[in-house]
């Protein structure tokens, strides 16, 4: 039995059509469903109008760049995005990474390497275990936020938060261990395969976009407290703030 679920959708939003014939004959046989796109204008259409597994998007686009693409798939969609491009600097990575993308690959990937970090992000949102539909689901309680675990589902006073992959596992990892500091070695143990390097920014740009959803003033926060050169501790209320 394929390690694939056959049903897997994926859209590649590249204006290289050879790139993107390359990648939809290396996927297919894996399991996956592949629809191809060229433009930005059209990628956001499909993006948020359809049911898909992850997207994986190019940063150069015609009509629309991908970080502007990647905006407007987040205003209505949490589906892991993969994103591509041909500049490989680190503030192109980190634009990307706060505007909502769950990982970051220069084009210089092999399709191995691309293979593993796509079932890396797509892992974090695969469906929660079956539960009876009688049987309560777990949930965690800090102050007026509630996470379910299985749902996949944070919920802050009556707002659901829209969460990407990587700032979900990010927040359940903190809420979990609340009144502890959790190093960034720590968290990136949690939240990624260590099939690949990460670069050491990328935590701290997801706690930036998660502190932003969760509407945290990282001066006087009230959920995240950050502790230079150390890492992120989630705030105890029931231990004063401590």
């Amino acid at each position: 039995m394929s390690e694939m679920d056959p049903g897997h959708r994926l859209l590649i939003i590249d204006d290289d059509e050879g790139l993107c014939e390359l990648l939809a004959e290396y996927l297919s046989p894996l399991g996956y469903q592949v629809e191809l796109v060229h433009t930005g204008p059209e990628g956001v259409v499909r993006a948020t109008q359809e049911e898909w597994h992850a997207v994986i998007l190019d940063v150069m686009l015609p009509g629309m760049d991908g970080f502007d693409v990647l905006k407007a798939i987040r205003a209505k969609s949490a589906v892991p995005v993969l994103m591509l491009t041909a500049r490989g600097d680190e503030m192109d990575r980190i634009v990307g990474l706060e505007v909502g993308a769950d990982d970051y690959l220069p084009k210089t990937f092999s399709t191995r390497e691309l293979l593993a970090r796509l079932r890396a992000v797509t892992r974090r949102t695969a469906a929660a275990p079956t539960t009876s539909p009688t049987a309560p689901l777990v949930e965690i309680v800090v102050g007026d936020l509630r996470v379910q675990p299985e749902a996949r589902l944070a919920v802050l006073g009556d707002e659901h938060l829209t969460l990407t992959p990587v700032e979900f596992e990010l927040l359940l990892s903190l809420v979990k261990a609340k009144g502890r500091v959790k190093t960034r070695d720590q968290l990136l143990d949690e939240i990624r395969d260590r099939e690949w390097e990460v670069f050491d920014r990328s935590v701290d740009v997801h706690i930036s976009a998660l502190r932003k959803k969760l509407g945290d003033d990282p001066k006087q926060p009230r959920f995240i407290r950050t502790y230079r050169s150390a890492g992120y501790m989630f705030i105890d209320p029931a231990r004063g703030g401590h």
